[in-house]
C-alpha cells in the first residue's frame, strides 16, 4: 500500500477537497511543485493554475486554484485560495468572456480601470481555459 499525507484545499466560500493523497502537484509561482508523504516542511505562493491530486489508490482528479498558499508538513498539505473548482466546474463561456473582458479593459488606455486587476482576471481565465483544453484533449473530446 502507498504511503499518503492528508490534502485540504480550502477556497474563501468552501472545503473543495479533503481526504488522503498519494501526490499532489501544485502551479507554484516559480514553476510546478511536486508534493509526496513526507515532504520537507515548505510554505509557497501559488499561481492561478491547476492541482493534480493522486488520490489513494491511484485516481487523478484536477482542481483549478486563482493563486493562493500551500503549506506542505510531513504527513498534511493544505491549499488556501481565494477560488478554488473541481476541473468539472469549470465554465469555458464565462472563463471565455472574462478574457475577453479583461483583454478589453487592457487595451483602453484612457480607461480608469485598476489595470493589475484587469491583468490577474486575465491570467485567472487564461489558467481555466487551459485546464479545460487540457480535461478535453485527455478525454479525446
Amino acid at each position: 500500500m502507498a504511503m499518503t499525507m492528508k490534502l485540504n484545499i480550502v477556497s474563501a466560500e468552501k472545503e473543495i477537497f479533503s481526504n488522503l493523497a498519494e501526490m499532489v502537484i501544485v502551479p507554484g509561482e516559480l514553476g510546478d511543485l511536486g508534493i509526496l508523504p513526507q515532504h520537507s516542511q515548505l510554505l509557497s505562493t501559488l499561481k492561478a493554475g491547476e492541482v493534480v491530486i493522486t488520490e489513494q489508490g491511484g485516481n487523478q482528479e484536477s482542481v483549478y486554484v486563482s493563486g493562493g498558499l500551500v503549506e506542505v508538513q510531513p504527513h498534511v498539505v493544505t491549499i488556501l485560495s481565494d477560488t478554488a473548482l473541481r476541473a468539472g466546474e469549470l465554465d469555458q463561456q464565462a472563463a471565455q468572456a472574462a478574457k475577453e473582458r479583461a483583454e478589453e479593459i487592457l487595451k483602453d488606455q484612457e480607461s480608469e480601470i485598476n489595470f493589475a486587476q484587469a491583468e490577474a482576471q486575465l491570467v485567472e481565465a487564461i489558467a481555466q481555459l487551459k485546464l479545460i483544453e487540457k480535461l478535453r484533449k485527455k478525454k479525446g473530446v
